[in-house]
């Protein structure tokens, strides 16, 4: 099964403009250390979420590697997202198990209840919506994954009752 990328071309309203003196700390610390680009860019993305355009430069500024460089690391490994995401992130499973019972399902109900595609983010920025190859939860099929919480033995409806009890409660 092929799991598409997330399509750059599609904007989301504009963000703020991430505050980058919360890089020193952490460039200092991989500066001028061999094979450090890797826990480098991990590090940019557990504090923004994502890797910002204005991180790249910064980095590159600071540290003489090139921005293409990282650019090609961070686009050949799917750990690293380039664009910002949701506050919850929904990784529905379409592995095989998951996929006989239906998965596809869950996708398209939560598609049309969220009003983005595979790989978006909603506009409110609380959702993104992720279809990926395994959860491991095969006795669980069809699964869906909120941050760290499982959800199995799901019918699109069932999704879609989830995602809207998430969104009641942050409106609270």
């Amino acid at each position: 099964m092929r799991i598409a990328r997330i399509d750059l071309r599609k904007t989301l309203p504009p963000i703020d403009s991430p505050d980058l003196v919360q890089l020193d700390s952490l460039i200092n610390r991989y500066k001028g250390k061999k094979g450090s680009l890797i826990p480098l860019l991990q590090g940019i993305q557990e504090l923004y979420g994502y890797i910002p355009k204005e991180a790249f430069e910064k980095v590159s500024g600071e540290t003489g590697i090139p921005v293409s460089k990282m650019f090609g690391i961070a686009t050949f490994y799917a750990q690293f997202r380039l664009q910002p995401v949701g506050k919850h992130i929904i990784k529905v499973c379409h592995g095989t198990a998951c996929h006989v019972q239906n998965a596809v399902e869950i996708s398209e109900s939560l598609e049309e209840a969220l009003k983005v595609r595979d790989g978006e983010t909603t506009e409110d920025r609380l959702f993104t919506l992720e279809s990926v190859a395994c959860l491991g939860c095969c006795s669980l099929a069809p699964v869906m994954m909120i941050g760290d919480r499982t959800y199995g033995k799901l019918t699109g409806t069932e999704a879609i009752k989830i995602i809207k009890n998430i969104r009641l409660g942050e409106s609270n």
